[in-house]
C-alpha cells in the first residue's frame, strides 16, 4: 500500500547550487507521490529515467505556495514549496489547478506528522537569503503564519485528551473522626492527618478539614466526599506506611525521579539520599548520590523498597526490617549492597503554614508582632523581601512595600480576592500588615528562589523533560487564573519561584495594576516589560488572558534557553518595531520542533488566534505522557 502511486505528474523543479555564483537551474522531473515518499525522476522522450531524489512523507513539515519573483516567465507562474527536515524544495506546476491538486494531496498525506511548522517563508531563498525577511540561514524560522497548520493540527487528533476523573471511590475509616452522627443529615467526619493522593483517582485529605461520609462498608472502608464535591479512596496498608515515614526529614513524598536527581546533585555530598514515592503505585524508592571516581558528576542510584511475603521491608534480601524507618536507620550505618551508606538526608520539608491555619484577626490582616524578620532574600519593584517566621513556627516570605511604590488602598481592597486564589502552582498570599509602614505582604516561602536565577545557576543540570515540567507548572497556574478571569499582566521567569521540591509556582499575579512608577507602565520607559508584551499591550495597553498567553510563550523561551534575555540584541523600541513587523524569537537549541510550535502559537499577531491556557495544558499533558518532547 505504501508504494501505491497517489499522484504522478511532470513538474518543473528548481535546483540551487551551493555557491552563490553558480546559476539557478530549472529542470523537468517526473514527480511521484506515494504514502511513504515524494520522489522525482529524470524524464526524457516520454520515458521515466533514474531517480534523482526522494523525500520521506513523515519528514515533510510544510507544503505551501511561494510568492512570485519579479519578471517571472509564464512557465514558472505556479510555484509551491516543500519544507522537510534537512531541506527545502521548490516546484512549479503547469497551472493553478495542477498546483492546488498537489497541495491538497500532500496536505492529506502529511496531516498526521508530529512536527508541522506553524510559520513559513512566503518568499524564495535566493542568493543566500529569504526574499520575504532577509534571513540568511536556510533553516531559519518562518516569518509568516501558515494558516493551513491550524486546520491540519485540528484534524490529526495527536493531542490526547485529559483522563476523566473517576466518581466512585473510597477512604479508610481510620483516617476520619465522625462529627455528625445525626441520621437526619449526612454524616460528616474530620481528617485526622494529611494524606497525599496516590493517583488520578484520589483527592488529598487535609488535617482538620471536613468530609461527608456517603457510604460505609463493614470492612472498614468509607466512601467520602469533600465539601467541594470530590470523592476519594485510599488503602489501609498505604496509609499505615505513609503515617510511619511522613514525619522523617528524609521523606520527600511525590518528588519525581528527575527532581530527586536534581536535588541530590545540588547537595553534592557522598551518601546524600531521600525516600520518595515510586512511580509504581504503593511503592517507595530510596535515591542515593555517590561520588564515583569514573564520573565527574557523580552517580545516582534508585533502589526500590521491596517486601517479603511476611510484609518485611528490604533493599538487599539478607537485611529485612519491620518498617521503612528501621530499614533506613540500618542503611545509615551500613551500605550492605548499596553504592554507599545513607549519610546525608536531603529534606524538602519546610515549616509551611497549614492550609487550615487562621492567620489573623480579619480575613487578611495579620498581627505585625507575630512576624519576625530573619534575613533578606532580595529586592523587587515594590521593596525588600525577607524570610520570616510567623508565630515563631512557620516559614513565610515578607515583602516590605516601600512608601510611594504602589497604590496601597486599591491593593488592600483587592488583597482579599487575591488570597482566595488558592492553587498548588500559585505562590500563596497569606495576608497583609497594613496598619503601619512599611506595609507587609506575607506570602508562601519558596526556598529555591526566583526561577530566572535558578535557571541561570542550575539550568545546565536540568534535562529537557524537567524544563518541560517547569513550563507545565506555570501553565497549570495560568489555566487556573484564566478560569477565574484573572489576568497576571507581568508573567515572566523573574516572577515565578521555585519551592523545596523544585516545583515552580507563579507569583505577583495582578500586582502591576498597583505600581505607581510611571516608567513601569509606559511603553516608552525602560522598566516596562516590552519583551514579554503582546503587540496589543505595547500599542494600546490592552491586557487580557491572551496577552498572558503571549508572555507565557516568552517565558517558555526563557526556560529552554536557561535564562537568556529575550531579543538580547535589541532595545525596547527596536523590539516593538520588529515584533510589529512579524519578527519572532528563534528556536532555542534545547527545544524540539513540537515545543517550538507551541511557543509560536502563543505569538500569533491576533490575540483571538492564540490558544487558551487550558488548550496549552492539554498539549503539555500529551507531551508528558508520550515523551515526544
Amino acid at each position: 500500500m505504501e508504494n501505491k502511486t497517489i499522484l504522478e505528474e511532470l513538474l518543473l523543479k528548481k535546483s540551487q547550487q551551493k555557491k552563490k555564483i553558480s546559476p539557478i537551474n530549472y529542470k523537468k522531473r517526473l514527480f511521484v507521490l506515494t504514502k511513504a515518499n515524494l520522489s522525482y525522476y529524470e524524464y526524457d522522450k516520454g520515458k521515466k529515467g533514474s531517480k534523482r531524489g526522494s523525500i520521506e512523507i513523515e519528514k515533510i513539515r510544510c507544503v505551501e505556495t511561494v510568492n512570485l519573483e519579479e519578471s517571472t516567465p509564464p512557465a514558472r507562474q505556479y510555484p509551491f514549496q516543500i519544507v522537510y527536515k534537512g531541506g527545502l524544495l521548490y516546484v512549479y506546476a503547469a497551472n493553478e489547478e495542477g498546483r492546488e491538486r498537489w497541495l491538497a494531496a500532500l496536505h492529506k498525506e502529511i496531516k498526521d506528522n508530529s512536527d508541522l511548522l506553524n510559520k513559513y517563508h512566503k518568499g524564495f531563498f535566493i542568493n543566500g537569503k529569504f526574499l520575504c525577511c532577509n534571513q540568511t540561514c536556510k533553516a531559519a524560522p518562518g516569518c509568516t503564519i501558515w494558516e493551513k497548520y491550524v486546520t491540519l493540527c485540528c484534524t490529526t487528533g495527536s493531542v490526547k485528551p485529559l483522563p476523566p476523573v473517576p466518581q466512585v471511590l473510597w477512604k479508610r475509616r481510620s483516617l476520619l473522626q465522625v462529627l455528625s452522627p445525626d441520621k437526619l443529615v449526612p454524616k460528616m467526619a474530620v481528617a485526622q492527618c494529611n494524606y497525599e493522593p496516590e493517583g488520578n483517582s484520589d483527592i488529598r485529605l487535609v488535617t482538620s478539614n471536613k468530609y461527608y461520609v456517603l457510604q460505609e462498608e463493614d470492612s472498614g472502608w468509607w466512601k467520602v466526599r469533600d465539601l467541594e464535591g470530590e470523592n476519594s479512596s485510599v488503602s489501609e496498608q498505604t496509609l499505615a506506611e505513609e503515617q510511619s515515614i511522613a514525619k522523617h526529614d528524609w521523606y520527600t513524598g511525590n518528588v519525581s525521579r528527575a527532581q530527586s536527581e536534581q536535588l541530590l546533585r545540588q547537595k553534592g555530598k557522598e551518601g546524600a539520599f531521600m525516600v520518595r514515592k515510586s512511580s509504581q503505585a504503593g511503592m517507595y524508592t530510596v535515591s542515593v548520590f555517590s561520588k564515583v571516581p569514573e564520573s565527574k558528576k557523580g552517580t545516582i542510584k534508585h533502589y526500590h523498597v521491596c517486601k517479603t511475603p511476611e510484609n518485611k521491608y528490604y533493599l538487599a534480601e539478607n537485611y529485612c526490617f519491620e518498617s521503612i524507618p528501621n530499614l533506613i536507620h540500618y542503611h545509615q550505618h551500613n551500605s550492605a549492597g548499596m553504592v554507599t551508606r545513607l549519610r546525608h538526608a536531603v529534606s524538602t520539608q519546610v515549616n509551611k503554614v497549614p492550609t487550615t491555619a487562621s492567620l489573623g484577626n480579619g480575613i487578611w490582616e495579620l498581627k505585625r508582632e507575630e512576624i519576625v524578620l530573619l534575613r533578606e532574600l532580595g529586592s523587587g519593584q515594590f521593596g525588600v523581601v525577607h524570610l520570616g517566621k510567623w508565630k515563631g513556627q512557620y516559614d513565610v516570605a515578607i515583602k516590605m512595600i516601600k512608601e510611594g511604590a504602589m497604590s496601597e488602598d486599591e491593593f488592600i481592597e483587592e488583597a482579599q480576592t487575591m488570597m482566595k486564589l488558592n492553587h498548588p502552582k500559585l505562590v500563596r498570599l497569606y495576608g497583609v500588615c497594613s496598619k503601619s509602614y512599611p506595609i507587609y505582604l506575607v506570602t508562601e516561602y519558596m526556598p529555591n528562589g526566583c526561577l530566572l536565577s535558578y535557571l541561570r545557576s542550575h539550568g545546565k543540570e536540568l534535562q529537557p523533560l524537567q524544563l518541560l515540567e517547569i513550563c507545565y507548572d506555570v501553565c497549570d497556574a495560568m489555566a487556573f487564573l484564566e478560569s477565574c478571569q484573572f489576568i497576571h499582566r507581568d508573567l515572566a521567569a523573574r516572577n515565578c519561584l521555585v519551592d523545596s521540591t523544585l516545583t515552580v509556582k507563579v507569583s505577583d499575579f495582578g500586582m502591576t495594576r498597583y505600581v505607581l512608577d510611571d516608567l513601569y507602565v509606559s511603553s516608552l520607559g525602560t522598566k516596562f516589560p516590552v519583551k514579554w508584551s503582546a503587540p496589543e499591550v505595547f500599542h494600546y495597553t490592552k491586557f487580557s488572558s491572551k496577552s498572558d498567553v503571549w508572555a507565557f510563550g516568552i517565558l517558555m523561551w526563557e526556560v529552554f534557553t536557561l535564562g537568556k534575555q529575550p531579543y538580547e540584541l535589541y532595545d525596547n523600541m527596536q523590539v516593538i518595531e520588529k515584533v510589529s513587523q512579524g519578527y519572532r524569537l528563534y528556536r532555542p537549541q534545547l527545544v524540539s520542533d513540537i515545543i517550538y510550535q507551541i511557543m509560536y502559537n502563543c505569538w500569533h499577531e491576533l490575540p483571538e488566534k492564540r490558544p487558551a491556557f487550558y488548550q496549552l495544558l492539554s498539549f503539555f499533558e500529551a507531551l508528558k505522557e508520550d515523551n515526544r518532547a
